[in-house]
């Protein structure tokens, strides 16, 4: 199979969701099939695998509604996109359309370092489902990362094509950490800090948490980090790291009491898989997403509750329940693998291949 698979979504300098989600399907599923990925600038490659490229314009272009007869020359067997947006007019190829989310549904305002218009758009775009349907009915198959998406897709009907699981698979590659290590009393939060991730609430809940650390990990703005600062709670041990790389977060992880989330919503929740994959317990949001991910690997709590955080993570002090949920998290890890992911795409990609030569007879 001759598989298309659009890279021009990966960042320059460091993966964020999307651009982690690329590459690590990109290097999978390139072992079982015959892959060439589109990129739209050199600075790409150096987080992507060593496979076989398009250079062409960028997915913001004005270009890109008929960006497909910039691909039409490969003459692929399928186009894989992970986002819905990819232009498709012209196209002589099955193409898959991902849907990772309905998160701006619920939270339609935008990232605030979005140029307004971009945010009145964004908001105006997520006030009513029939854009999304336009979008996605172009598609001889749609993707999605979990079932718990997939079912709110079925539930507002926003597309008619198949939907396919293609899941998210965690990224870091150390060995898992040593469980009978004594663990910090540290807690990671991996994420951005839009208002949905409820940062906020974590912050507060560490005034019940006087022997252990907040350690927020991700790069953030200064107006952002002021408004989060302002709510640390007095003697409250709160640490801003602005940022870290793939070893340092392997690390963190590695030595860590949990990784911690109060989420409002998620589309996937990568960095729970991660931290399960290290061997690191998880204290989360109890929501359907992080449910379907974690099953019983994962202490939950209630968002709007500091109290339900606190007490769950007080669980951990006690030696043999942090190593029963270790375990638990290994074990669950062991169910996610790119090489998983990879076969999901191509069973989707023969399906699209199958879809667009039923429609053309």
């Amino acid at each position: 199979m001759k598989l298309v698979i659009d890279a021009r979504y990966t960042r320059v300098t460091h993966h964020d969701g999307i651009s982690r989600y690329t590459a690590g399907l990109i290097e999978a599923t390139a072992k079982i099939a015959d892959v060439t990925m589109l990129i739209n600038d050199l600075r790409q490659l150096d987080l992507l695998p060593d496979v076989p490229y398009l250079k062409i314009s960028a997915p913001t272009s004005v270009l890109e509604p008929l960006v497909a007869l910039q691909i039409n020359k490969l003459q692929p067997d399928a186009v894989f996109s992970p986002m819905q947006t990819m232009g498709t007019l012209g196209r002589k190829f099955p193409v898959i359309l991902t849907l990772h989310d309905l998160i701006y549904y619920a939270h339609p305002h935008a990232p605030k370092f979005l140029p307004a218009p971009i945010r009145w758009g964004w908001f105006l775009f997520h006030q009513v489902y029939f854009p999304q349907r336009i979008l996605l009915n172009r598609a001889d198959a749609v993707a999605t990362v979990s079932q718990t998406t997939a079912d709110l897709m079925r539930k507002h009907r926003l597309t008619k094509r198949h939907i396919g699981l293609v899941s998210n698979a965690p990224s870091n590659e150390s060995a898992s950490r040593d469980l009978r290590a004594a663990a910090k009393n540290a807690l990671l939060y991996m994420g951005s800090f839009m208002e949905y991730k409820n940062v906020e609430t974590l912050i507060r809940a560490m005034r019940l948490l006087p022997d252990y650390e907040l350690h927020l990990l991700s790069g953030i703005s200064q107006q952002r980090r002021a408004e989060l600062e302002a709510e640390i709670p007095h003697n409250a041990k709160v640490v801003f790291h602005g940022g870290v790389s793939d070893e340092e977060y392997a690390n963190l992880l590695a030595s860590c009491t949990a990784l911690v989330t109060l989420s409002r919503e998620e589309g996937y929740g990568l960095p729970l898989v991660e931290a399960m994959s290290a061997g690191t317990p998880v204290v989360v949001t109890d929501m359907p997403i992080f449910r379907e991910v974690a099953q019983d690997a994962a202490l939950f709590a209630d968002p709007d509750s500091e109290e339900a955080f606190a007490q769950q993570v007080q669980k951990l002090s006690d030696r043999d329940v942090w190593r029963e949920y270790a375990d638990r998290a290994l074990v669950r890890a062991s169910q996610y693998s790119w090489e998983t992911s990879a076969g999901q795409l191509v069973e989707l990609a023969q399906f699209a291949i199958d879809h667009s030569q039923r429609s053309s007879k």
